[in-house]
């Protein structure tokens, strides 16, 4: 079967003075997460879809659900953990409690503030992740990116034709995220920052799909009014 999971574990610090997480602002006439389990519910490849968010919110994610008439026959809301792939994997646990897992269950991973993922990057995910079981998405570096090992000095410069932005989805294979999870060490587990280093720290293949510029994560409140001009502009279906 094939799963979503929607993070919506973020605070939102930097989005300025407001005490709501950023997935619960509101973009155009409904919030920002609602924009992104919307897409999600398009694509009927979905059996489930999980939504995690803070343990303090899940009654208020709940609560939206109902108020903008979300299908809760396919969408629930759990508590997120401490870090974002503790969060990953509290989903991956409730899939395997409720529904059982098999070898081919698949889990798309998406941030709650990336409100414009397209159908096309969502399907070419789930189709990559028959050959890999990491994929993630990503768009090529159009800046040179510089690497520094103390922030003072450049360390290195790779070659930008080698370099490539991360997005999400993410996408993996159920069962095998959580057994190399459980095989990290603690000290792994603080250096990592999202579920395809898990992969890439073990050794394994991650598969590339294509991201596309506009699939931009809302962090400040400058992307916040980004994110209004394109939903003003947005003139296809996507």
């Amino acid at each position: 079967m094939i799963y979503g999971e929607i993070l919506a574990g973020g605070s939102g610090t930097r989005m300025g003075n407001t005490e709501m997480p950023k997935q619960f602002l509101m973009l155009g006439d409904r919030p920002i997460i609602i924009h992104t389990i919307e897409q999600f519910l398009i694509n009927q490849s979905f059996s489930k879809i999980v939504v995690c968010c803070p343990k303090e919110w899940v009654s208020y994610a709940e609560d939206l659900l109902e108020k903008y008439n979300i299908d809760t026959e396919r969408v629930e809301v759990t508590a997120g953990g401490a870090t974002r792939n503790d969060t990953i994997i509290n989903g991956c646990k409730l899939i395997e409690e409720k529904y059982g897992l098999t070898d081919k269950d698949i889990i798309v991973t998406h941030d709650a503030v990336r409100p414009f993922v397209n159908q096309r990057i969502l399907d070419d995910n789930i189709k990559l992740a028959k050959k890999y079981d990491a994929v993630d998405t990503v768009i090529p570096a159009t800046d040179t990116i510089v690497y520094s090992k103390d922030g003072k000095v450049i360390t290195e410069i790779p070659d930008r034709k080698e370099c490539y932005q991360g997005q999400t989805p993410q996408t993996f294979n159920i069962k095998k995220l959580m057994e190399l999870f459980d095989s990290l060490t603690k000290k792994e587990k603080e250096i990592l920052t999202d579920g395809c280093k898990i992969f890439s720290l073990k050794g394994e293949n991650v598969g590339l799909v294509d991201g596309e510029v506009y699939n931009i994560k809302l962090t400040t409140l400058y992307d916040l009014k980004i994110a209004r001009a394109i939903l003003m502009g947005k003139d296809e279906k996507w």
